[in-house]
Parts: structure tokens; sequence; C-alpha cells
């Protein structure tokens, strides 16, 4: 195992061909901006109101929603001229990119569909995460010069994050959408400020204006609000409103942002951004989780609920927290509004965390923080300490004959990757969404050193081979084994998976497989780092983009072209035309060619891929030993 803290220092100073996400810069016109829609009626309580003529009701899974048909028409339409971009950038020989695109922009079917995926593993997850989506953003400086794929963010329909991934999703689009260097550079230093952990809370000043005992009194009183109000609560409800307090530009954490708010915001209605889906896993106190039983839910702007044959429905978002009986709520009975707060979603998506509240080493922390752990959360977590509770449970009496939990009162979630499936691909995988291709970030700790290995794509694989029809319909490309991954060296640069979608009983989405892997940065940092000063921060999202990009074109000036390969690859299917030479060697180069070995790998220590712009091995971070050794081996099963 690598050490608890195994951090290296970083120089700021970028070697000539590296884009720089390190220097501040100006806040450009998508800075970070106070969003206008906290729309929660009283802070973080949800309250009873008027329902709307048109009462809500759970609906059929079946299909997509109305409102994400009515969506997707105009975010499609928005996506047309960012691909040609793309395309026209990429410049895949003897092939004219924009030419096809406009070719075929009438029929919006026959265009490329796009989605990204952000894995979780906490704060390594994010900001791992966070290099990507800088790579993708066209918003981002030097991200439209040769070797670089800024624009593919502006390109994708469909945005989906887990745990630590979600939290990356979430705080950007409770920010108005903003871009990665916006948030590392901004300068009220009100979010993404992890030298302070959830255990000392802000710095005091800008919009906080706490200390430790206020930031913590202020967290137990907007819980104990909501528990006064008749509703139940969780270890997770601390848990989401620490986050909120790094992740959301807002006095106080936000308490009145909510997920359902997100569809509101003037960006969104207007198809200017993707599509956000976070993902938690359903789980009866006490339950085991494997990919094969559990039924996965999602959040998006408009609904909450899942795909899977078991539920199979969905509800509004808003009115989580509202009594549904058989898909309805009865006559006289009130809508609740505001049980969606952004916070307590981003937490539910990541609750194993709460472990960690319940484990903390006290020494070393402060006076008001230890006391809060011990007379506040421990109580409450006894039993069911990660869960996350969505009581009254919206689906009581929904498919009564397929749905295990339709009897009970109450509706548990957990961590997303709990099963597993550590990679968000359940949302865009489902064939009513018509994904193409899917960029698979993954920043999960599988292997010793805290390497991802493959183990996400192997779950969402084996889960749709499932005899018990879990998977619903929807389709997955062959995945090789975790030692395969390791030993082919599938698991240490970009790999595609599904090229040949005549291997498959349905069209499936090719996978472009991102893992983490040392570019200029040891960024395999463990789960439960839970503090990175700004230098440290700074040097995982570097790293991330030099990830994404195959360090801007150097290790691969061909790059660019494959990436435009995949995102066609369905495309020229569907339209019946020749695929480019250039992409045939790009698919010889970067596709899994089917082979296997199996034999148990060595310890593996990847070696660095680019000039390793340090040489310290300092500490940046500060780990107080939090975390029993206990909760680590727990915890690494699943991060």
């Amino acid at each position: 195992m690598i050490p608890f803290a195994h951090l290296f220092g970083f120089l700021a100073l970028l070697l000539p061909g590296y884009a720089s996400l390190l220097v501040p810069r100006e806040l450009s016109s998508h800075g970070l901006q106070t969003r206008a829609l906290p729309n929660a009626p009283d802070g973080y309580t949800p309250e009873h109101l008027d329902c709307p003529s048109t009462r809500p009701t759970v609906r059929d899974g079946g299909d997509l929603s109305g409102s994400e048909k009515q969506w997707l028409n105009t975010r499609l339409a928005k996506t047309i001229n960012p691909i040609r971009d793309l395309l026209r950038r990429f410049n895949i020989p003897n092939f004219d990119g924009p030419s096809y695109i406009t070719t075929h922009e009438n029929n919006r079917s026959a265009l490329p569909n796009i989605g990204i995926a952000m894995s979780g593993g906490g704060y390594r997850a994010m900001l791992n995460g966070a290099g990507a989506i800088a790579a993708f953003d066209r918003r981002e400086d030097n991200s439209t010069s040769p070797g670089h794929l800024g624009g593919l963010l502006q390109s994708a329909t469909y945005l989906g994050g887990l745990s630590g991934g979600g939290w990356l999703v979430g705080s950007l689009f409770m920010n108005n959408f903003t871009t990665v260097s916006n948030s590392l550079n901004d300068p009220s230093h009100t979010v993404w400020q992890f030298d302070q952990s959830i255990f000392e809370g802000p710095d005091k000043g800008s919009i906080q204006l706490l200390d430790t005992a206020g930031y913590f009194k202020t967290i137990e009183d907007q819980v104990s609000d909501k528990a006064d109000a008749g509703f139940n609560r969780s270890v997770t409800d601390y848990w989401g409103r620490a986050l909120s307090f790094q992740l959301i530009n807002a006095t106080d954490g936000g308490p009145a942002y909510t997920w359902s708010s997100i569809a509101l915001a003037d960006n969104f209605v207007q198809g200017d951004t993707p599509f956000p889906v976070l993902v938690a896993d359903g789980r009866a106190p006490g339950d085991l989780l494997i990919s094969g039983n559990t039924t996965v839910f999602e959040f998006n702007p408009f609904e909450f609920g899942t795909w899977d044959p078991t539920t199979f429905g969905f509800v509004p978002v808003e009115y989580l927290g509202s009594n549904f009986s058989n898909g309805e709520l009865l006559p006289g009975v009130q809508c609740v509004r505001g049980f969606d707060n952004a916070g307590y979603v981003m937490g539910t998506s990541s609750s194993l965390f709460n472990q960690f509240l319940l484990n903390v080493d006290t020494v070393g922390i402060p006076k008001f923080a230890a006391s809060f752990v011990t007379d506040i959360l421990a109580p409450i977590g006894q039993d069911n300490n990660d869960i996350a509770d969505y009581s009254p449970n919206p689906f009581y009496g929904y498919h009564n004959s397929t749905n295990s939990n339709a009897q009970s009162s109450r509706l548990t979630l957990v961590d997303g990757g709990e099963d597993l499936q550590n990679i968000p691909l359940h949302p865009l995988i489902q064939p009513n969404r018509h994904v193409d291709v899917i960029f698979a970030v993954d920043s999960s700790a599988d292997t010793e050193t805290v390497w991802p290995n493959g183990t996400a794509l192997v779950a969402t694989y084996e889960r749709n081979l499932n005899s018990t029809g879990i998977g619903n319909g929807t389709s997955f490309p062959s995945i090789p084994d975790t030692n395969t991954f390791v030993n082919l060296g599938l698991n240490s640069r970009p790999t595609f998976f599904g090229c040949n979608s005549s291997n498959t009983s349905s069209i499936t989405p090719l996978i472009v497989y991102i893992p983490n892997a040392p570019y200029v940065f040891q960024s395999n940092i463990t789960t439960f780092t839970f503090s990175y000063n700004n230098t440290a921060r700074n040097s995982m999202v570097q790293n991330g983009y030099e990830g994404a990009t195959m360090g801007n074109g150097t290790l691969d000036p061909q790059w660019p072209v494959c990436v435009g390969c995949a995102i066609l690859s369905r495309s020229l299917e569907r339209t019946k035309t020749q695929v480019p030479q250039a992409c045939e060697e790009c698919f010889r180069r970067y596709c899994w060619d089917g082979t296997t070995n199996s034999t148990r790998p060595n310890t593996y220590e990847p070696l660095f891929k680019g000039q390793v712009l340090v040489e310290s091995g300092a500490t940046s971070s500060r780990s107080n030993g939090f975390v029993t050794a206990a909760v680590v081996g727990l915890m690494m099963l699943f991060m």
C-alpha cells in the first residue's frame, strides 16, 4: 500500500507545450456567479405546499420524459456547430468532417450523440475528472490549440457523475455551469478550497463569516430543522451540507439550492449545457449489494427514478418528499418542495463517505468537530451509516410485482459505486437515449497502489449479461477481466471498447476509456485524503488534463484524430459511409482486440508518461489519521 497521504509537490511553472490551468486568470463571462435559482421555499427544510394544477405523478420508465425529449430538441441543435468545429480542428486525413456534419445536419438521428461519464473516487476523482472536463471545454485557455480537445464538452449531450465525479458535475452546475479554471481561481476563495477540510470548515471571510464552531452549528441547525419538519435524517444530510460549503458559491453552503433548479437555469433551458445525471444505488438497510441485483437510480434535472425492471419508474425530482401512493398523490395531500437539496443529492451519490465521518479519529481535529461526531453523528449512524433516506418512498405501492421496496414506507439509497459500477455508465447506455460514444474517465482505486484496473467496466458488462434481466434491454461491449487490463496496459492509456458493433446483439455505445495514470503528477492519491493545498489540487487537475489529451498530443500526435473517429464511428455506420483509412488505423491502435491475459499481475506501479514537473516528495495534505484501517479496507472495495 502507498502511504496514507501520498502526494508530491508540484511547480506551478509548466513546461512548453502544456496547457496551464494553474495560473490565475481574469474570470470570464462564464465565471463563478451566484445562481439566480436557489428555489427551495425554506432553505434546507422541505415544505408542504399546494400542488400545481396538474398534480405530479410517477410515470412508467418505458420512455424518456416529455421534458427530456423537448430539451433534447434544443440541445441537439446546439451541438451541431461544436461537433463540426471539432472535426475541422481534428482534421481526419482524406475525410471532410465538417462537410459530413453539414450533409446530415437535418437528419438528427444520423449525427453523433456524445456522453461523458465521470467516475467516483473522492477528491481524487473530482480533481482528475476536472482536468478532463477542462480539456473538453472550449472556454478554457488554449483548449482549442493543436493537440487539444476543447469543444468536446460543448458537443456532448449527457454528462454523468458519481460520488467524487458527482461533486464535480454538481459543483459546476450549481455555480452557473462555470469552468474548471474559474473554480480553481475563484477570487472570493469560496469554492474548491480543499486546504480546509470539512472538519475545519471554510476560511472565515468573503461570503462565509463562520468559525469552526459556527460552521458546525449552522449545519446542525439546518439538518435539525428538516427533522423538526417531520422528515427522516441520516448522516448523509450532514455530509451533504458539509460538501456544499466546499462546492457551492453561496452563503452557508447554499441551503436553498436544489437539483431541480438546474431545469430553470437559462443556460440549461436554452440547451447550452449537457444534461447532468447523478447516480445512486437502492439498498435496503443491511442488504449486500452486487451489480446483478441492485436497482440503479438516477437524478436528472427533471426526474428521479430508475430504468431497471424492478421499480421501473420516475417521479418529478422537484417533488421528492411528497407522499405518493400507487404512483399518485391522494386527494388533499400537499406537495413537498425543497427535499431535492443539491448538496443532499451530491451526498447521496457519495454516501459511502459517511463512514469517514463516523469513524474519524477525533485527535487532531477541532474540539467542536470532535464533539459533533461523537454526540450527534454517531447515534444517528449506529445501524444505517451509509444510507441516504428518501422517505416517504415515492414508489410506495408502485409496480408491486417487481418492486421489492413497494411496500416499504422508506426508500434508502447509497453511494452509486457500492455495486462496483463506479463509472456512471448506466444512465448513458439506456436505449432511449441513443448515445453513440461515451468518454468514460476512471479515477477508481482498484489496485493496491490506488490506480484503476477496469473493475467498473467489468461490473457494468457483467450486469448486462445477468440472467435476471436487470439490464432491461441495455447493451454493453465486451470487456476483459481486470488482470488483462493490467497485463495488457489497458488501464494505463486510453482504450476503446466496442469498436465493432456487429459483435453485440444490439447497437451499443463505443466506450472511450480514459483511466487515471501518472502523466505529470503522481495522481494515485488515496480516497481518504480530505485536504489538498492549492498546489496539489492544481497538480491533480493538470494531470487529468494531460491524461485526456495524451499530453496535448505530444504522446500521440494522432490522438485528436482518433477521438474524432470515435465520435463518428456509430454515425458512419448509420449513414453507411466508408470508414476513413485514418480511422481504421486509429481503431487498430486503440481498440481492445479481444486478446486476454488473465495471469495474476505483479504490483501495479505505472511509470510517468510525461516529464515530471517536480522532484519533491513533500506531503501536500493533512490526513491527521482520520480514517481507521477497517474503514480504509471497506472503502477500498468500492472506490
